[in-house]
């Protein structure tokens, strides 16, 4: 990786240089044209000769229409006050390196767009007709400045991370009039009335805030965000199917190198599946499950260091996510040779039923709990009749013995977070009932832990999971993801004609 010239910009570097020099006047030294290391031929060459590239006549997003009726909604929850809601900044991996930047779900929900440093601000009006009580800024970096040479000079510049829209291409591209962030600080500062911040993504926004928010009234904000997501529009179904579409074809791709995974490690599956994520979409919506053999077990499994043997299974949990930020969230628990032993196929095929029994249960109408009730009776059935835990059911389920092996929920809502919505209320979220456009995971799973001695040996270090992605619809509901098998019959088919 180049080192930048300088991490800073331009004007912050001219001002610690002329400190450095003992110059009182720093100012002088920009007029001067005098960077540090940059003779005033190059500095001055490097401000023409470069085309006109701004990009005219753009098209908006295809989800503009939808982001401008998500922040209607929010104006009208919110009438006569002042509502921030920042896309987030880049964070330090190590020393001068950033992670990958992703925009807050609140901030892409509402605008789409995914640069960092954004702020939306939703500005109420005096007219309440007006852009539903409020008028909407989108506040961006607008592109690097050619005259003080921020463009190749700072780390952040173009010539060092890429070109930027301009605030003009930005007003087409998310239909909302933009305006440059580096000037919102001061705005809010001098700002006056009731504010709400969405909190924890740019300190800076919430400095300039301080004394004009309350912590109560801001959770107020991030609360119904997330409580508008419970529900996609035809948009978010979509990303949600694309997603799901990219993460099927991952699966294909980690069956057909098996054999490479076997003599490597859990690694090179979790490589293969990396590699449809960032062909196909943004990357992957999660740390990618790759548990092989016993790692099953483990529910949040993402070290991904360990072998993978024939004989063994292979628990996969991922999801692609979508250049939108949608993820899908899947699980297969694979034979890594092909065929199902006969214990494993016996575990496999109960928790196949415990899914069955709660994707019928996703029905509009139904008590959202619902699905994990019957999945988990289905378990506890299987449980008793294998002679694991003393019956009657009844009894298991009310003491919540099953539990053991079975340890987690069944679903959660998926969206532009995996476990999406997580800042709703109890009574709009998992006291709630079922509405058509909700979509969440139905994934029942059974974990015989290799010390677990309460289970007959055969048992031990077999861990088995089955993920698909439930879209609620008027009559029913739909998978997402049925294109992938989930019989073991089936599975085991699939993967034969995928290794021939």
């Amino acid at each position: 990786m180049s080192e930048a010239l300088n991490p800073e910009t331009p004007e912050a570097v001219l001002d610690d240089a002329a400190d450095e020099a003992g110059e009182e006047e720093p100012i002088k030294q920009r007029k001067n044209g005098l960077y540090p290391g940059v003779s005033d031929e190059l500095a001055e060459n490097m401000k023409s000769g470069w085309a006109d590239t701004e990009l005219r006549g753009l098209t908006p997003i295809a989800q503009a229409e939808y982001t401008a009726a998500r922040r209607a909604a929010l104006s009208a929850r919110f009438p006569g006050e002042r509502l921030v809601i920042p896309a987030g900044n880049l964070k330090t991996r190590s020393n001068d390196t950033e992670y990958p930047f992703r925009a807050s779900v609140e901030y892409a929900y509402l605008t789409g767009n995914l640069t960092e440093d954004g702020v939306l601000v939703l500005e109420p009006t005096i007219s309440a007709d007006v852009n539903g009580g409020h008028k909407a800024t989108i506040y961006l970096l607008p592109r690097s400045d050619r005259e003080n040479g921020e463009f190749w000079l700072s780390g952040q510049g173009e010539l060092w991370v890429g070109r930027r829209h301009s605030l003009t291409e930005a007003e087409q591209l998310y239909g909302i009039p933009a305006s440059d962030v580096r000037e919102l600080a001061g705005k809010l500062r001098e700002a006056t009335g009731p504010v709400r911040v969405v909190r924890g993504y740019d300190a800076g926004i919430e400095a300039a805030l301080t004394d004009k928010v309350t912590a109560e009234r801001d959770e107020e904000l991030r609360v119904f965000l997330s409580e508008a997501r419970l529900i996609k529009d035809d948009f978010e179904a979509g990303e949600l199917q694309k997603a799901v579409d990219s993460t099927a074809r991952g699966f294909e791709d980690v069956v057909k190198v098996l054999d490479k995974a076997e003599a490597t490690s859990e690694r090179y599956i979790e490589g293969t599946f990396f590699l449809r994520a960032r062909v196909e979409g943004n990357d992957i919506g999660y740390g990618s499950i790759c548990a092989a053999g016993p790692h099953a077990c483990t529910l949040h499994w993402v070290r991904n260091d360990g072998p993978v043997r024939s004989g063994d299974l292979l628990l996969l949990d991922a999801g692609v996510e979508t250049h939108t930020l949608y993820t899908a969230d899947v699980t297969r628990t694979l034979p890594v040779n092909g065929r199902y032993s006969e214990i494993q196929k016996k575990i496999y095929d109960a928790v196949y039923e415990a899914q069955e029994a709660g994707i019928a249960a996703v029905q509009p109408g139904a008590k959202y709990r619902d699905f994990h009730d019957a999945a988990q009776r289905v378990l506890a059935e299987k449980l008793v009749e294998w002679g694991l835990v003393e019956g009657p059911v009844e009894r298991v389920l009310e003491l919540g013995l099953q539990r053991r092996w079975t340890l987690h929920g069944t679903g959660h809502m998926l969206g532009m977070d995996v476990h999406d919505c997580a800042a709703a209320r109890t009574e709009t979220y998992v006291d709630s009932t079922l509405e058509p456009g909700m979509c969440l995971t139905v994934e029942p799973g059974l974990y015989f832990q290799a010390d677990d001695l309460t289970v007959p040996e055969e048992y031990r270090g077999i861990g088995v999971r089955i993920e698909d992605d439930i879209l609620v619809t008027e009559d029913g509901n739909r998978n997402l993801s049925a294109g992938l098998p989930r019989r073991s019959d089936e599975v085991e088919a699939w993967m034969a004609a995928l290794k021939s």
